[in-house]
């Protein structure tokens, strides 16, 4: 693989597969596919079979001494809101909630996951956790061909922070990937919940619609006035006025020929 000044590298991590792409980011190059290896990493030694398959695609892929990120698939990470505590006046206070509500959610204490947060003493603040053992093991198949790992970041986090800057007032930001909708419920410009369904046979807007609403509900928010979708949204989703809920699709038809692996490591990348 061609190295040099402004190359970087996405690894897109998912149970099934693992997919490695070449980025420029000067210039208007497009990022380019190098790799692609599927993996079976479900049950017991999951993480271990994760940290070899990478391994084996940096390997053949014959790269190195290159800037890298990871984007995880949603289903290695978890994302949960946490109310910062009255009073808090350190950052232990927050780690310590963050930690309890994780435990309360998961019903497990978070001393395997490493947590990150846009910590804030002030309002209730997102907060995301992935294992220990996925950050030691992917840290270790980066060192071994003399990456600098720059990020691990899930997928949706990597999608709502290239687009958070295009939502319109009033809008939630969606994600389809694998036929799952990972919902981002936003007031005020502030995201304030995360939620995941899978999509049924046949989802047409008027579902959308009703989705939405009880997600709404639920969360005790507005119902949104508009979902703004990246990824695999069904192309008949965008209807951006006259529906029940006005749908807009950011990226619509971006990376249709990709494999599903491929997509999660190029999002959030900048078109």
């Amino acid at each position: 693989m061609r190295k040099g000044f402004g190359h970087t590298l996405r690894i897109g991590v998912a149970p099934g597969a693992l997919a490695l792409a070449a980025c420029s980011r000067f210039g208007r190059k497009a990022p380019a596919i190098v790799g692609e290896l599927a993996i079976d990493a479900h049950g017991p030694g999951a993480i271990e079979t994760i940290g070899a398959g990478l391994r084996q695609l940096l390997a053949d892929a014959g790269c190195g001494h290159m800037p890298a990120t990871v984007v995880l698939a949603d289903e290695l990470a978890r994302l949960w809101q946490v109310v910062p505590p009255h009073n808090a006046a350190r950052l232990a206070d927050l780690e310590g909630a963050a930690a309890l509500r994780f435990q309360a959610l998961y019903g497990e204490p978070a001393t395997a996951w490493k947590i990150s947060a846009g910590w804030d003493a002030a309002r209730p603040f997102m907060a995301g956790a992935v294992p220990r053992q996925l950050v030691a093991v992917l840290e270790q198949a980066a060192a071994g061909q003399h990456l600098k790992l720059v990020g691990i970041v899930p997928q949706f986090v990597a999608g709502f922070n290239r687009w958070q800057g295009a939502l319109k007032p009033g809008a939630w930001y969606g994600q389809v990937q694998g036929g799952v909708l990972t919902v981002g419920a936003v007031e005020g410009g502030v995201l304030q919940a995360v939620r995941a369904a899978a999509l049924p046979d046949g989802a047409d807007l008027a579902w959308l619609a009703r989705h939405m609403a009880r997600e709404a509900l639920r969360l005790n928010l507005a119902v949104p006035s508009r979902l703004q979708l990246a990824g695999q949204a069904p192309a008949a989703w965008n209807n951006s006025a006259g529906a029940e809920l006005a749908c807009t699709l950011l990226d619509a038809g971006q990376g249709a020929a990709l494999s599903l692996a491929a997509r999660l490591a190029l999002t959030g990348l900048a078109s």
